[in-house]
């Protein structure tokens, strides 16, 4: 018996194939007349799933979608752009007035499988198709399956905090959250199922056909991959529960799954990234102060990758916009900085290289058996980044001892100006304490994983790095601390209206009220070590 969740199928399948697809029999029929045996021997009949689970992770097209998926929360919270329109007056994410209809895009893209969307759905689906099938080796697709899922539902738990994951496949309990920490515990389950099951199919080309990842359907990578997700969530929960996180990050050193090499992408179909779309064509994001600080301190030649000089030139090489401030029109800022060639192409970044290595660097730090040694992984992360990014000069970068994050200069009102509060340096301090190397080496892994600003925002909000700025202008009523600045979004309208009675639940699993100042399970606040 498989240790994945079973249910009784007579009513199960009766109901979330008619009840939640409704159009279940025309979805699976093909109107040029091929058969159900036909396309069940192609696997088409589970593969046609998994389209919709790569493309609803991180969401590329529409641009909009991205735009309130990501990049008008997480991309803008994380430090890494700001926004130079003034959305609603000025009275929107930025300034901490969180927009409830612009968020609920967070939390539809996961779940809501109208047009298209949600990640949970068919995930259910594939399981189902699978159970149908009676087919032992189909469990290969769920093990799959469930990889993405975990993915997906990560990033969704690490805004919201509680969510609906264990008890989404049987349908009298779909509605039902879990608490993060158990929402965590199962992600790890998942991942170790997925790791030890798909061992068996290591070379398997059943999946190619439906992979649209860098990987090509190669199934030793997706174990690989699985086993680094592993390794990134032991790290995010390392503060909150040392013991689980340890062994869940000596597990992934272990196993034989390995640790990516290369950089993970996923073919975005033809569509450019979505936030070109939005700085380049729209001119709705630009270079955050926070990037100008740090790498024009730092001498960083990847700023030449990341952004584009001002187009008023006047601003100089670089300039970036502050978050939060008081703007009333987007020609004031919008000739700053805009989003450069690193959003360019047909691809997505789910996972760097040079993340395993930073990952590894702080793991070396908390003492894991098998992470190697602090320094060396540093500067293997900051190695991988330049490559990744086309840039030379590494060497030299690392061994600038000298060289800190410049202070911020807002191009038109000083009352903006911010001094940046940390002297932190590339080359690693062999003689720092743990809390210096670990700024260190956030501070590098934040610049590394440009521009998914996702993990950046859940990096910073667990250990203070790299040092993002306060808003100016606070508009949440008292809700968010300036100084502690937003640490998760509320609840979505959608879920409050129609399982409203599982949200009252979900809201006593928080650690505050269901506003943007609570801190998650994971955000412990206070000293790393």
């Amino acid at each position: 018996m498989k240790h994945i969740t079973k249910y009784t199928l007579a009513s199960l399948v009766a109901m979330s194939l008619i009840n939640c697809t409704g159009d279940f029999e025309d979805i699976n029929t093909d109107p040029n007349g091929i058969s159900q045996a036909s396309l069940t021997q192609q696997n088409n009949h589970i593969g046609s799933r998994f389209s919709p689970l790569f493309s609803n992770v991180i969401r590329v097209e529409p641009a909009w979608n991205y735009q309130l998926q990501q990049n008008l929360n997480a991309d803008v919270f994380s430090g890494y752009m700001t926004a130079p329109t003034p959305f609603a007056g000025n009275i929107n994410n930025q300034t901490y007035a969180l927009v409830n209809g612009w968020n609920g895009f967070i939390w539809s893209d996961a779940y809501d499988a109208a047009n298209g969307n949600g990640v949970m759905p068919y995930a259910r689906e594939i399981w189902q198709q699978v159970e149908l099938s009676g087919d032992e080796s189909g469990y290969k697709f769920v093990y799959l399956a469930n990889i993405i899922k975990v993915m997906a539902m990560h990033r969704v738990s690490d805004v919201f905090g509680p969510i609906r994951y264990t008890k989404y496949n049987d349908y009298e309990t779909t509605g039902q959250y879990d608490s993060q920490e158990e929402a965590y515990v199962a992600f790890f389950a998942d991942l170790d199922e997925a790791i030890d099951g798909l061992e068996a199919y290591v070379g398997d080309a059943q999946f190619v056909a439906f992979d649209q990842s860098s990987f090509g359907g190669d199934i030793a990578k997706w174990r690989t991959f699985a086993n680094s997700l592993r390794l990134r969530l032991a790290i995010r929960v390392s503060k909150v529960n040392p013991t689980l996180a340890q062994t869940e990050g000596e597990k992934a050193f272990n196993s034989n799954a390995g640790l990516l090499d290369e950089t993970m992408t996923i073919d975005m179909g033809g569509f450019v990234h979505p936030i070109y779309t939005i700085s380049k064509v729209w001119g709705d994001i630009c270079m955050s102060a926070e990037m100008e600080s740090i790498l024009k301190g730092f001498n960083d030649p990847r700023i030449a990758k990341f952004f584009d000089a001002p187009l008023d030139e006047t601003l100089g090489d670089y300039k970036g916009i502050r978050q939060g401030i008081e703007i009333e029109a987007k020609a004031q800022y919008g000739s700053h900085s805009l989003i450069g060639e690193a959003v360019e192409g047909d691809s997505k970044v789910w996972m760097t290289a040079a993340e395993i290595h930073f990952l590894k660097a702080e793991a070396a730090l908390r003492g894991w058996t098998g992470a190697g040694d602090a320094q060396a992984n540093y500067e293997a992360g900051v190695m991988a980044s330049f490559a990744q990014f086309g840039v030379g000069g590494a060497d030299a970068y690392l061994a600038d001892a000298t060289s800190t994050p410049n202070d911020f200069i807002d191009a038109l009102n000083p009352d903006n100006d911010y001094a940046y509060p940390s002297d932190v340096t590339v080359a690693f301090n062999v003689a720092g304490t743990n809390e210096e190397k670990l700024e260190q080496i956030i501070t590098q892994k934040w610049i590394a994983m440009f521009p998914d600003g996702q993990e950046a925002w859940s990096e910073f909000r667990r250990t203070g790095y790299p040092r993002v700025f306060p808003v100016v202008v606070n508009n949440s009523g008292g809700e968010i601390d300036t100084d502690v600045q937003i640490r998760r979004i509320n609840f979505v309208d959608s879920e409050i209206n129609t399982n409203g009675d599982n949200v009252q639940t979900a809201m006593g699993y928080l650690n505050g009220p269901d506003t943007g100042g609570t801190r998650l399970w994971w955000d412990t606040g206070g000293s790393n070590f």
